[in-house]
């Protein structure tokens, strides 16, 4: 039976500059999926990436009906634990939603988003093959980055001690898009899991 487990939690704010902050959300991802490059996957996203994937999944998929986004309100209180609480309850339903529709899960935007730290514009340039790295090799080369994952790391052990295992490494030249790669991200209970 396959599964796809999202969670997104971990709220934190971040500083654009002296006068602009925003919060971004972990995004965890742990699955079995055939569709999924990496079973376990963890990434930091803010709310205005989430209305850009939101667009290019609704402009790639017109007769399906996207579930909406927590509406962006004026009143928004960053230093209110309720709406900020509010917001990440929405948009895990959001990502919960899209994940069980096939269409959806076959949009490689959907797949950068959830399992790299690309900008919406690197996503975008990658998909339309603009780049010298397959979404693939962004998404490898993104995991290969920030290894939090130790049970991970020991398949991957597992699978060069194979005579015909391939590589995971790739001369992409890949490297992290933003300071938010070295944020961290903590492994799940889930990700303990066989």
């Amino acid at each position: 039976q396959e599964f796809v487990t999202v969670l997104v939690r971990d709220p934190r704010v971040q500083k654009e500059d002296s006068w602009h902050s925003y919060i971004d959300y972990e995004i965890f991802i742990h699955t079995n999926s055939i569709c999924f490059t990496r079973k376990t996957s963890c990434v930091r996203r803010r709310y205005r990436e989430f209305v850009w994937l939101r667009q290019r999944l609704q402009s790639n998929a017109v007769l399906i009906q996207l579930p909406e986004l927590p509406s962006k309100t004026p009143f928004f209180n960053m230093n209110n634990p309720h709406h900020v609480d509010h917001r990440r309850q929405g948009l895990q339903k959001f990502l919960e939603k899209i994940l069980q529709d096939a269409l959806l899960l076959s949009d490689s935007r959907l797949h950068l988003f959830l399992q790299t730290q690309l900008s919406p514009e690197d996503m975008e340039a990658c998909v339309s093959g603009q780049t010298k790295y397959s979404v693939a090799d962004a998404i490898h080369s993104f995991a290969s980055l920030n290894r939090r994952f130790p049970i991970e790391d020991e398949e991957r052990k597992k699978g060069k001690n194979d005579a015909d295992s391939d590589s995971e490494s790739s001369s992409s030249g890949l490297g992290p898009s933003d300071d938010s790669i070295s944020s961290g991200c903590k492994a799940s209970p889930a990700s303990e899991e066989s």
